[in-house]
């Protein structure tokens, strides 16, 4: 048996606690945990042996009952304290992107026109959208290997826009970068809304870091593929609000 209350409650706020009734425990527990499915009581044979593999629905559902009446209200986890350290720290891994090599990383100057320019075009962009979706498209513009024309990318929505920036940043991953890469790559963080879904904000994330890593490759700074690679990082790191990725300037 247990005893049953119930907090008062008036105009004022809580009084104090009215007794309602001793009931069974196991009422109680029912009331505090209703059942999920009402299950009724399993007429079984007196052959009906709990400790054997159930042969129906009714002697599973038996055994389920027979268990769950053996399991107590209460469970209290005996811990030792001394198992347990004074100073508990967690380690956080926050992977940014490679430094630049000495002489590769841009200015600061170069990074904010690089911003106030992407902004521009992505003010076009959204301009244009409209019209974009009210014209045909010809069906020889899709094939593969196309350049990412405005009158393409102004059509995607956003889950399309996030599904080929996925695939290219895996593809990226596995390869070295082009300039048709970074185009496409370009036009699709133009087309990216803000703010960002949990799923993009991780793909331009691991697309600045890809970019970190292929540029420590570059023998020369002043391979074409240096300011491109810097530009998609600062891109990802300072309009997309990712400031623990940015390049220090030069």
């Amino acid at each position: 048996m247990c005893l049953v209350v119930r907090l008062r409650r008036d105009l004022n706020g809580l009084t104090g606690l009215e007794t309602m009734a001793w009931v069974p425990a196991e009422s109680a527990v029912e009331e505090l945990m209703p059942r999920l499915l009402p299950v009724d009581p399993c007429d079984l044979t007196e052959s009906f042996d709990p400790s054997a593999p159930p042969r129906t629905p009714q002697e599973y559902l038996r055994r389920v009952q027979i268990e769950a009446a053996q399991c107590p209200d209460v469970v209290v986890a005996q811990i030792d304290p001394k198992r347990l350290k004074r100073k508990q720290s967690v380690n956080v891994s926050l992977s940014g992107c490679q430094p630049a090599p000495e002489g590769y990383s841009p200015t600061l100057q170069w990074q904010q026109q690089q911003v106030a320019q992407f902004s521009v075009v992505r003010q076009s962009v959204n301009r244009h959208r409209g019209h974009w979706k009210s014209q045909q498209l010809d069906s020889n513009v899709t094939m593969i290997g196309f350049p990412p024309l405005l009158s393409i990318v102004s059509r995607m929505n956003q889950a399309t826009v996030t599904s080929v920036l996925e695939y290219l940043s895996n593809w990226f991953g596995e390869r070295d970068f082009t300039p048709e890469l970074g185009r496409w790559l370009y036009a699709l963080l133009a087309c990216l809304e803000k703010p960002l879904l949990p799923e993009a904000h991780s793909l331009i994330r691991q697309l600045a870091r890809r970019c970190s890593e292929v540029r420590l490759l570059v023998d020369s700074k002043d391979d074409e593929r240096v300011p491109a690679l810097n530009l998609l990082i600062c891109l990802v790191s300072r309009y997309f609000d990712q400031r623990d990725l940015a390049d220090e300037p030069s």
